[in-house]
């Protein structure tokens, strides 16, 4: 047990130097000990400051509120509760506080500053709120009069939705009736009404857990499903981002303080629940539309599975198997040929596919996993029938479906006993459908090796057969994507070809015949992209690729489409094009000693070195690679899966690679593509995304590359790359973004220095790499004009002055600057520092004095600025400490150079010293005798 006065103290210290987080801990142990009650109200309402700095204002009120409750005249408990009130938006209350302090401390300018602005500010809540009022009913007028016309009607919808995405608007639009009068919006079955009703509704939902479950009560779940079942896209789109507005508030986005009102808005669990069935109803429901069902799925696929593998609560992903898992693949095996089939979209069963993936991975033992397989399996022996073609064509479907989700699944159902044969008897079918399902489902069978290697010994014959025999398109090609996936099973092994010498070329060629001819339809042209993903392993396939302009541009065309289930296949071809997948160093002893034991050693195809792969680069830039990029990055994020992500911030650090290219990358739009693709993801396509940015970050105008709000999002990406864990030139990189971000404007520098980057730029500093140790060292210098900063070099006890001092004293010009630079400014701002300055390094002086007589004259520039900073910062110790010394003979010859034009503004810095050294008493004008 600690004293808790000492735990006090030293929290204090901790609070005085900036370290909130260790000032917080000490707080609450002395609470956990303090048994004095005046103590323990000034432990609460220090830690309340810690709040207050960390914005957790919530916690700042209950702090504060603990201390003025053991002393009501407690003014720095008051004042603080009343900061924390004015951030939650809660003025009458924040004004409360304020008018008790300032009328125990009458004269306090701060307090009735505060009175005078909160003051103020309710006045004008109140006249907003009086005029809101009556604009959400003449809102509401223009949009229910059938005689007013269009163009007012659709200012007033987008009016409506914009107030709903302001608490207050929203909070307006809920106390004037208007949820019923929205629902009277949704029965005119106008679309663009509907549409503007949904949306406000989401508005009005989102972070607001009380205001999200009386709308749902209101509105009714059964009510939404059915305005999401609407074969309207924008409809279901924008119910689907009701639902999730819904789910967000309702699981712990709503941060707001409910004080005594929270018992009555705690427990959403069985509106969540009610949710939960109605959208695993939609899923195999006849009567709901493709965008429908897709936006169904979409929301299981988001809100089911844990987004955390260390949360223990799957009990949503269990449900789910338990109600809904036949329904998810009752929609893989649907087959759009035949009749009687659900409405699907092209996007549909991808979907239902990536969510049994997320519903299989998220499940914790065998047990889980087991009964997962046994559903699966029983589900599709019910639909083989030998005497029913149709129903045994929706069970290969659906292992399709599940080939392309938990593969272990739909590889174990594959070999079931007449899977097999079932596959191998509907490829020799008469029947066009029964041909393409079968062929489809080989195909996905053969996606990992040990299968492939299966298939090229069985299966080879089989589809080689059917390609040459058949004469329709639409099975040839599938056939013949099954032949290229087997036939790049060695991936970019040159030793390990499947096929003859120049057959994967044939292959290839064929696949961008097809893909260029806009005579066969998309789904037909899909499979020769697919068919080119996994040739493009071939680095001769690559070159007569990227040589065909037209076949390049279809398929970015047909990226940019609506059909979103091509995108893989599309990431994965230029992933290949580019040679942007993982390569394994190849160590020449190991392969001696592979080659004497008669092992097999990987081989690089001579098309695979750098030269060719630059070429390619060059080539899939100008095709216009980057724009077809941007559009995929924006597909739904339950097609556009984090493997997905991945490969496409492969492709975006390739392209990025030459400096020279990224001018045309950021000019395509691909900056604020990279944005997303680092944030969300696998951790290793975030690195590969955030080192693209960074390098664009690094040499394009901030402006240009991410306009508006976007800028501020690329900060966190580069802070994460400062990690030590990352690779030097990730490192670099992420530094020479952070400079040129900082050197674009203040609030820059303020989310710069928010996101926690300054220790590890300082860290980078004391880096052996020269270059590191550089760009570390420029960053600091365009960062030094921030208040923060000048805290953490006036704070005692660490050397980062003296680090600073020290690189100006280093022989490489550029770090000179950076370094000389950075001592200017910041002695400039903090006149404290000057006095440090010496007091950190007995070579002061000596590395002051060789700035100023430095050949380079930016350099002597900033030596300058800093000896006239000293002489101004009222230490007049230090000041004749200087002018005793060999600086003002220094000074005087500088002075006096007035015939070197480069040398201008050192000159008349001197000058400026002189001057000031006069002014000082320090020395006299010299007057020559008369």
């Amino acid at each position: 047990m600690g004293d808790p006065i000492q735990l006090k103290d030293e929290g204090n210290k901790h609070f005085q130097v900036g370290d909130i987080d260790k000032a917080i801990e000490c707080y609450t142990s002395a609470i956990k000990v303090c048994q004095d009650k005046k103590v323990l109200a000034v432990i609460y309402r220090n830690r309340s400051a810690c709040y207050l700095k960390k914005e957790s204002f919530a916690n700042a009120v209950s702090d504060a509120s603990k201390a003025i409750d053991e002393d009501a005249s407690d003014i720095k408990a008051l004042y603080r509760r009343c900061q924390a009130l004015e951030k939650l938006g809660k003025l009458d209350m924040a004004f409360k506080d304020v008018q008790r302090c300032a009328t125990l401390e009458p004269k306090n300018k701060t307090f009735l500053e505060t009175l005078r602005r909160l003051g103020a500010e309710i006045q004008a809540k109140l006249k907003t709120t009086f005029s809101t009022d009556s604009r959400v009913q003449n809102m509401f007028n223009i949009l229910l009069n059938e005689e007013m016309d269009k163009e007012k009607k659709e200012k007033a919808a987008n009016n409506l939705i914009v107030l709903s995405r302001e608490d207050s608007g929203a909070e307006r639009i809920f106390q004037n009736n208007g949820v019923a009068l929205l629902l009277n919006m949704i029965e005119t079955s106008n679309a663009e009404l509907i549409l503007a009703a949904v949306r406000t509704l989401s508005g009005m939902c989102t972070g607001h857990k009380a205001r999200a479950m009386a709308i749902v009560n209101m509105v009714g779940v059964d009510k939404m499903c059915s305005i999401m079942a609407l074969d309207n896209e924008e409809i279901a789109l924008a119910t689907c981002s009701l639902f999730q507005s819904i789910n967000d508030s309702l699981t712990g986005a709503d941060t707001r303080d409910y004080g005594k009102e929270a018992s009555l808005v705690l427990d959403a669990a069985k509106d969540l629940k009610t949710i939960l069935l109605a959208l695993l109803e939609m899923v195999a429901n006849k009567k709901v539309s493709g965008h429908g069902r897709d936006q169904a799925l979409n929301l299981l696929t988001k809100n089911v599975p844990r987004k955390d593998m260390k949360e223990k609560d799957h009990s949503r992903t269990l449900f789910t198997i338990d109600h809904g898992l036949k329904k998810i693949l009752k929609v893989c095996g649907q087959v759009p040929e035949l009749p009687d089939q659900l409405p699907l979209t092209e996007n549909t069963q991808l979907i239902a596919s990536v969510l049994l993936n997320k519903l299989y991975d998220d499940l914790k033992c065998d047990p889980e996993r087991t009964n997962f397989r046994d559903i699966c399996g029983e589900y599709i022996t019910s639909k083989i029938d030998p005497n029913n073609m149709d129903k045994s064509l929706h069970a290969i479907n659906t292992i399709s479906g599940l080939l392309q989700g938990p593969f272990d699944v739909g590889n174990s159902l594959v070999g079931q006993q007449g899977i097999m044969e079932m596959m191998v008897a509907l490829c020799g079918s008469e029947r066009e459908v029964d041909q393409m399902v079968a062929v489809e489902a080989l195909i996905h069978a053969s996606t990992k090796m040990s299968r492939a290697s299966f298939f090229i010994t069985n299966g080879v014959s089989l589809l080689k057969d059917i390609y040459k025999k058949t004469k329709n398109e639409k099975i040839k090609i599938r056939a013949l994507v099954g032949l290229c996936k087997l036939g790049s099973a060695g991936g970019d092994d040159y030793a390990l070809r499947q096929f003859a010498e120049g057959s994967t070329e044939k292959l290839a060629k064929q696949c961008r015949k097809w893909l260029c001819n806009p005579q066969i339809d998309s789904k037909t042209r899909k499979w020769a992209i697919e068919g080119l993903a996994y040739l493009t392993n071939d680095a001769d396939v690559k070159d007569d690729f990227v040589e065909d302009e037209l076949a390049m541009k279809a398929m970015f065309e047909m990226a940019k489409s609506r059909d979103k289930t091509i995108l893989y296949a599309v990431a994965c071809t230029l992933v290949n094009c580019t040679n942007s997948y993982d390569k394994k160093e190849i160590i020449p002893e190991l392969v001696q000693l592979a080659q004497f034991s008669k092992q097999h050693v990987p081989q690089q195809h001579p098309k695979d070195k750098k030269d060719f792969i630059e070429k390619r680069v060059k080539r899939l830039l100008k095709a216009g690679v980057t724009s077809a990029l941007a559009v995929m990055v924006k597909a739904d994020n339950s097609i556009l899966t984090d493997q997905t992500k991945e490969l496409l911030a492969r492709v975006f650090l390739a392209l990025s690679e030459d400096a020279k290219e990224r001018g045309t990358i950021v000019a395509q739009g691909g900056g604020k593509a990279l944005i997303p693709l680092a944030l969300e993801g696998t951790e290793a396509g975030k690195v590969k995304a955030s080192f693209a940015l960074a390098k664009i970050a690094a040499v394009s105008n901030p402006e240009i590359a991410f306009p508006g709000e976007r800028v501020y999002e690329v900060v966190r990406p580069l802070v994460n790359l400062l990690h030590t864990d990352k690779e030097g030139a990730q490192n670099y990189e992420a530094l020479r973004g952070l400079t040129n971000l900082a050197g674009y404007s203040e609030k820059l520098r303020v989310k710069i220095v928010k996101e926690k980057a300054l220790p590890e730029i300082e860290n980078h500093m004391f880096e052996e790499n020269d270059r590191i140790r550089l760009a570390a060292t420029e960053c600091m210098c365009n960062l030094v004009t921030s208040k923060e900063v000048h805290a953490r070099y006036l704070q005692d006890g660490n050397d980062r002055l003296k680090l600073l001092v020290l690189l100006c004293g280093e022989d490489d010009d550029k770090l000179q600057i950076a370094a000389a630079g950075a001592l200017a400014m910041i002695t400039a701002a903090e006149k404290k520092l000057c006095t440090k300055v010496t007091l950190v390094t007995v070579q002061w002086l000596e590395i002051l004095q060789r700035l100023c007589l430095h050949t380079n004259p930016m350099i002597q520039q900033r030596g300058l600025v800093t000896v006239y900073n000293m002489l101004n910062s009222d230490d007049s110790e230090l000041a004749k400490k200087l002018i005793e010394s060999e600086m003002l003979e220094i000074l005087t010859v500088i002075g006096k150079g007035d015939d070197n034009p480069k040398r201008q503004e050192a000159a008349e810095v001197a000058r400026m010293c002189l001057v000031k050294a006069m002014d000082l008493g320090l020395i006299k004008p010299f007057s020559s005798p008369s």
